[in-house]
């Protein structure tokens, strides 16, 4: 069992941070397996163009985890691991917002900082 979710986030985010680093990729390639190239939102979220589509498909991801936890039954071996993952996911997903909602919040502040500057000191 892999923690799929976690490495399809971690493609998508160096491709949209420009982490050109081939062994982290190729780690996190191997930990997806074939699910990397199947097509669903975990190969989608490894090709994310930008913040809103990684967030959306790391949430719709999350929903497909969702789903096989509940499909799971309770002698399952794997349950223990699936219910963690669920946790670990949660936490990384309210995470992945915070930030996405922190580089908004700080690019609407530049605009209104950018108005300061010209309001002090206008354009001649």
């Amino acid at each position: 069992m892999a923690c799929h979710e976690i490495a399809a986030l971690r493609l998508g985010l160096m491709k949209i941070l420009g982490v050109d680093d081939e062994a982290e990729k190729a780690h996190e390639l191997a930990e997806l397996g074939p699910a990397a190239h199947e097509p669903g939102p975990l190969a989608s979220l490894t090709k994310a163009a930008d913040l809103d589509s990684l967030v959306k498909l790391f949430t719709t991801s999350l929903i497909d985890l969702n789903e096989k936890v509940a499909r799971t039954g309770a002698g399952d071996p794997k349950l223990p691991y699936l219910r963690s993952l669920v946790v670990l996911t949660k936490k990384v997903e309210l995470e992945l917002r915070a930030q996405v909602e922190g580089l908004s919040r700080m690019n609407r502040e530049l605009e209104e900082m950018h108005d300061l500057v010209h309001e002090l000191f206008p354009a001649e």
